[in-house]
């Protein structure tokens, strides 16, 4: 989900969800406590030159219970960081804390901003040798055609 989608979807709502992708809620007391542009620069394992821009969130619960973020709270945070530090309209990337931060991509269902599994890959498996995944199936289960005259029992041979 990009910024801009972030932004129609949270005018949309009354109070601020977030759920993981196993289906449990960020608590209610959560805090964002980071909203920026994080900009990445590297050469992939092809030796190409790439440059990925995204927008973090961070998301952060303490003991405070008594914390709710609104969504209009919420957009004056990222309207002021387009203002000062220029953010762009890119992926909004978040990250949470499990057993180590986590790094998520988002979505809205219309109601809860989903926080959604982000895999890693390799970008030039082209160039890496790595073989295309194949189908792997059980030759006792592929089942013969029935229109073909040469099926088992058929005594057509």
């Amino acid at each position: 989900m990009k910024l801009s989608e972030f932004k129609e979807s949270l005018a949309k709502v009354n109070d601020l969800t977030f759920e993981l992708p196993n289906g449990s809620l960020v608590p209610q007391h959560f805090h964002v406590t980071e909203v920026g542009q994080v900009t990445k620069n590297f050469i992939d394992c092809g030796g190409k030159v790439r440059k990925e821009k995204t927008v973090s969130f961070q998301l952060w619960e303490a003991g405070d219970f008594d914390h709710r973020l609104a969504p209009k709270k919420l957009t004056d945070i990222i309207l002021l960081s387009e203002k000062t530090l220029s953010v762009e309209d890119a992926e909004i990337e978040v990250e949470y804390q499990s057993d180590t931060i986590g790094k998520y991509g988002l979505d809205f269902n219309g109601k809860n901003f989903l926080l959604t599994q982000k895999q890693t890959a390799c970008l030039a498996d082209d160039k890496c040798g790595i073989p295309e995944n194949k189908l792997k199936v059980k030759l006792s289960d592929l089942q013969a055609k029935s229109d073909s005259c040469c099926t088992p029992g058929s005594k057509c041979c």
